[in-house]
């Protein structure tokens, strides 16, 4: 089993709700590193080390019946040959060619002229009243700041085209729904079990213009680049102030009965439903954004804690379960994107409350 502090993404469905202290009598999850949740922690047979149930890949929709062994010992008993992961990750991918006119195919960009208001209709700015201090006041979500340079921002789009072409991916921006897995109908906020926050009508506007500036080439500052050891992971290519919205987490809308024995490491839960049988993931293997090329990072060590840099929000939008990564502090410059795969995806960072 890899060690806890090991950066990778990670799959959080099926995650249960968390509670306070440990349970286990000083037992953890070796992925995870948390002794909560007792109840759905497995014992190897083998080793006698604990892992979640919903730790595991694939995961486990419930505590299997009789003798169950980890995966570490289940590959020494079946010791079965394989290729090394060096010889797996270190081969530099093909780049996507730095050709405007390709990459606005690839993304299918829409070149729109800015409209300016005729001369007699432009908004006159009102002039600043006297500023109201409130006692509790939200801090708004914040878009994305392009980079002003087009060359950069077409850098940006090639360094993901290149990533989503070696896996062999194709770009989306939006949740789909394909023949065969979930229907649109399936996705119903009203079904998560204990409720699940509206996204306010101001943040969800500006996830909008986010969207409609990506259809228009006015892209994030973020830089897909490849690493040996982590493969394909994103930095920030220009300073991106705290409650960013980054991007939202799509793919493919399926159910997650359909898939306990899914082997992909970026599967993320999308509508964990009362009764389970209709909670939802995201699968961004075929159909996906930058989202998939983030990292999940364990925040239960200090080393995790240090890095994590973006917090995993699930939020009701119309009606229908979305998941967001925003910024939870400033990122510097060239700093790589980390989001917790530990924390509470239900709620915002206590400090964004002022």
């Amino acid at each position: 089993m890899a060690p806890a502090t090991q950066q990778r993404h990670r799959t959080r469905a099926g995650r249960p709700r968390a509670n306070d202290g440990d349970e286990d009598g000083g037992v953890r999850c070796e992925a995870c590193g948390s002794g909560r949740h007792a109840d759905e922690l497995l014992l190897c047979d083998g080793c006698d080390r604990g892992l979640h149930i919903f730790c595991l890949r694939p995961i486990l929709p419930r505590v299997p019946a009789g003798d169950w062994f980890c995966p570490s010992c289940s590959s020494a008993a079946t010791a079965r040959p394989a290729k090394s992961a060096a010889a797996v990750q270190t081969k530099m991918p093909k780049q996507f060619p730095l050709i405007q006119t390709k990459i606005v195919d690839f993304f299918k960009i829409q070149r729109r002229p800015a409209i300016e208001p005729p001369e007699g209709k432009r908004r006159k700015r009102k002039a600043a009243g006297a500023l109201v201090v409130s006692k509790k006041k939200r801090r708004k979500l914040l878009p994305f700041t392009p980079s002003e340079d087009p060359v950069r921002r077409l850098t940006q789009m090639a360094s993901l085209a290149t990533a989503l072409t070696a896996t062999g991916a194709v770009f989306s921006n939006d949740l789909t729904y394909v023949p065969g897995m979930a229907p649109r109908s399936a996705n119903r906020s009203a079904l998560e079990a204990g409720g699940m926050q509206v996204l306010p009508r101001e943040d969800a506007e500006t996830l909008s213009q986010c969207k409609r500036m990506m259809e228009q080439g006015e892209w994030p500052p973020l830089l897909v680049v490849f690493d040996p050891v982590e493969g394909f992971t994103v930095e920030a290519d220009r300073h991106i102030k705290d409650l960013t919205i980054i991007t939202e987490y799509v793919g493919d809308v399926d159910y997650l009965r359909n898939r306990e024995h899914d082997d992909g490491d970026s599967i993320m839960t999308l509508l964990s439903a009362a009764p389970p049988s209709k909670s939802l993931v995201i699968c961004p293997d075929k159909r996906s954004n930058i989202a998939r090329f983030i990292n999940g990072i364990n925040n239960h060590t200090p080393e995790g804690r240090k890095k994590q840099n973006l917090k995993c929000v699930r939020f009701s939008i119309d009606g229908e379960c979305h998941c967001l990564l925003v910024a939870d502090r400033d990122i510097s410059k060239g700093e790589r994107l980390y989001y917790d795969y530990n924390g509470d995806e239900h709620e915002y960072p206590t400090h964004h409350f002022v």
